[in-house]
């Protein structure tokens, strides 16, 4: 047996971490939040369409209206159609003069762009052009009946347009998460060394739609690490903390949230970032995610093991861009996360010899590299099992994307 023959693979520390997130929000507080401010905000309610929309069918140019099956020319009635109007209704062979989003008559179908129409003596010479050329047809947007979210969604700015097109101006949702943020380590309690993680995983719970407060440090002293995490879930949803994950003799924090309650998972198939942890503790009604120390490490897998718990989200969309050098990787069994920058359609390994920052030749090194700031300035990252050869594509997760 390896020394990592018992690490949880990347997609079960997900499922895992998103099973205690629907745990969380079960039960939870709402609040109602107009749309202006839904960006982030985690839906407490499903939504469904009550009406078809559009509720009719709409012109979608400013043209002339007709029943693509009559036969022309077609004779123009006498009234123009704004999306306010109440549209006339019209018999075969007429046509009537429509604006953008304007409701069609009845009979209609289809319309012909201004631009392309031919008029003669007030008669519409009739164009070749199929039923439902430039119509919004009703109900092609959404049915009535049609559920659209679902509880526990994450909502972005660009669901506003939707959920105000079906007549919302709230939603309901719940409270974001109280996360209290503790730095471990002698060297950082008593100042000798810079808390280098807790400002950055600030940021990111803060970027993730919830409330983030930096709850200081703690030294490696076993009692006084379960203390504070004990102490600081029964004032926070989450319990984020940094350092003491790993298996050295002053590694006390997951001795510490196993006393506490169950751990869930502990070490990840992932390079950097594998000592992570993520456990339930029942008797204060909290999670605690345990990071690594090294700062690298620690932004990477906080974005891809712990944001799931926070976003909801398990994927994250990626780039195809051409990786410049070979990386070759160490021992089978993790997925890597190589950072890289990016110049037009290149991505270069950040960390390889030919970069800025010379950490490694052929071989990524992750121990190393996990502690490099200068590897701070990755415009993204390649998550692989296999090398890498220079001119081949690879996906690029950004950086943008994981905050």
């Amino acid at each position: 047996m390896t020394d990592h023959d018992d690490l949880l693979a990347l997609d079960d520390a997900i499922d895992r971490t998103l099973a205690c997130r629907d745990a969380a929000l079960e039960g939870r507080t709402t609040t109602t939040v107009p749309l202006d401010d839904l960006s982030g905000r985690v839906l407490a309610e499903s939504v469904s369409a009550e009406t078809d929309q559009p509720s009719s069918d709409r012109a979608t140019m400013d043209g002339y209206a007709f029943a693509a099956a009559d036969e022309g020319p077609l004779e123009i009635v006498d009234q123009r159609v704004f999306p306010e109007s109440t549209p006339p209704a019209i018999e075969a062979g007429q046509a009537v003069e429509i604006a953008t989003g304007a409701p069609l008559p009845e009979r209609a179908d289809t319309v012909c762009k201004r631009e392309d129409a031919t008029i003669d003596d007030g008669r519409l010479e009739r164009p070749t052009l199929e039923a439902g050329t430039y119509v919004y047809e009703r109900g092609s947007n959404v049915t009535a009946g049609e559920r659209l979210y679902d509880t526990g969604e994450r909502l972005s700015a660009l669901d506003a347009i939707l959920l105000r097109d079906l007549g919302r101006e709230t939603v309901e949702t719940y409270e974001p998460f109280s996360v209290g943020v503790l730095a471990t380590g002698t060297e950082i309690h008593e100042e000798r060394h810079t808390d280098l993680d807790s400002p950055m995983l600030c940021s990111l719970v803060r970027s993730w739609g919830h409330d983030p407060t930096y709850e200081g440090s703690v030294p490696d002293e076993g009692d006084r690490v379960e203390e504070r995490i004990g102490d600081l879930a029964d004032r926070h949803d989450v319990v984020v903390t940094t350092g003491g994950t790993s298996v050295g003799k002053k590694d006390y924090v997951i001795d510490a949230v196993g006393t506490l309650g169950e751990v869930a998972f502990h070490r990840v198939r992932v390079r950097p970032g594998k000592p992570i942890a993520l456990a339930r503790l029942p008797d204060h009604d909290a999670l605690a995610v345990a990071i690594p120390g090294k700062p690298i490490g620690a932004y990477v897998i906080a974005a891809l093991v712990a944001r799931p718990l926070f976003t909801g989200d398990r994927t994250t969309a990626t780039l195809e861009r051409t990786i410049t050098r070979d990386v070759g990787l160490g021992p089978e069994g993790f997925e890597y996360a190589i950072p890289v920058t990016l110049e037009g359609e290149d991505a270069t390994p950040l960390g390889h010899v030919d970069s800025p920052l010379e950490v490694y030749e052929e071989t990524f090194d992750p121990s190393v590299l996990s502690s490099s700031t200068r590897a701070a300035t990755a415009d993204g990252f390649v998550l692989t099992t296999a090398a890498l050869d220079a001119g081949t594509r690879v996906d690029v997760i950004p950086t943008a994307v994981l905050e």
